[in-house]
C-alpha cells in the first residue's frame, strides 16, 4: 500500500496539446552512483539515500557514464525549452486572434495580424499540428521539435554511449535553434510587450504570457 517505485528515469519530457508526434517523451535513465531519495508529505520531508549500481558485465568506465548523462540531460533540458515556449507563443496566438477579431482600430488591427503572422510562421516551423496520427507524417512533415525529439529517443540506450552520428545531429539542430530561439525571444520579448502596450493604451487590456 506505501510502496514507492522509481524507474530510475528522469522525469518525463513535455508535449505539446494536441500535437501528434511519433516519438517517445522518456528521459534518460539514471547513471549508477549514490542518489538521495526525498519523500514529501505537506511541510513534512523523509530523506534516505539509494545507490545504483552498474549492470553487470558492463564495465564502461565512470567517465563515458558522465559524458552521456551531460549530454542527454542539455538535449533534454533545450527540448523542454523548445516545447514551453511553442505552448506559452501559441496560447497568446489564440489571445491575440480573439483580440484582433474584435478590434475596430483599423492600425491597430493591421499591427496584431501582423504579429499574428509571424507567431503562425514561428510555430509552423516549430511543429506540425496537422498530424493526428502514425501515417500522417507522409502528408505532413515533421517539424522542428519532433526532429530533436528523434534525436532524443536514437541517443536514449541502456548503453551509456553517445555516437559521433547523435553528436554532429545535435550540432545540425542546435544550430537551427540559435535563429528560432532568437525569433521566440523577440516574440516573448519585444514584439508581444509592444503591442500589449498598443492594447493598454487603447484601453482593451493586455495578452498574459503564462
Amino acid at each position: 500500500l506505501n510502496r514507492f517505485v522509481w524507474d530510475m528515469n528522469y522525469p518525463l519530457l513535455p508535449g505539446i496539446p494536441g500535437v501528434y508526434m511519433e516519438a517517445g517523451f522518456r528521459g534518460h535513465k539514471a547513471i549508477p552512483g549514490a542518489y538521495t531519495l526525498v519523500l514529501s508529505i505537506g511541510d513534512q520531508k523523509v530523506e534516505t539515500t539509494g545507490m545504483i549500481q552498474e549492470t553487470p558485465g558492463f564495465n564502461i568506465p565512470a567517465s563515458q557514464y558522465l559524458a552521456y548523462n551531460s549530454f542527454m540531460k542539455e538535449i533534454e533540458s533545450n527540448l523542454t525549452e523548445m516545447h514551453t515556449k511553442v505552448n506559452i507563443l501559441f496560447k497568446a496566438k489564440n489571445q491575440i486572434k480573439s483580440i484582433v477579431s474584435e478590434l475596430e482600430d483599423s492600425t491597430l488591427k493591421k499591427a496584431g495580424k501582423e504579429l499574428l503572422a509571424k507567431l503562425k510562421s514561428w510555430d509552423e516551423d516549430m511543429v506540425q499540428r496537422k498530424s493526428k496520427a502514425y501515417d500522417d507524417v507522409e502528408n505532413f512533415p515533421n517539424k522542428f521539435t519532433a526532429e530533436y525529439l528523434f534525436l532524443i529517443d536514437q541517443t536514449r540506450s541502456t548503453l551509456p554511449r553517445v555516437n559521433r552520428s547523435s553528436r554532429d545531429r545535435r550540432a545540425e539542430l542546435d544550430s537551427q535553434w540559435v535563429g528560432l530561439n532568437a525569433k521566440a525571444e523577440s516574440l516573448l520579448k519585444k514584439e508581444i510587450p509592444a503591442f500589449n502596450q498598443k492594447l493598454w493604451e487603447s484601453g482593451i487590456g493586455a495578452v498574459r504570457l503564462k
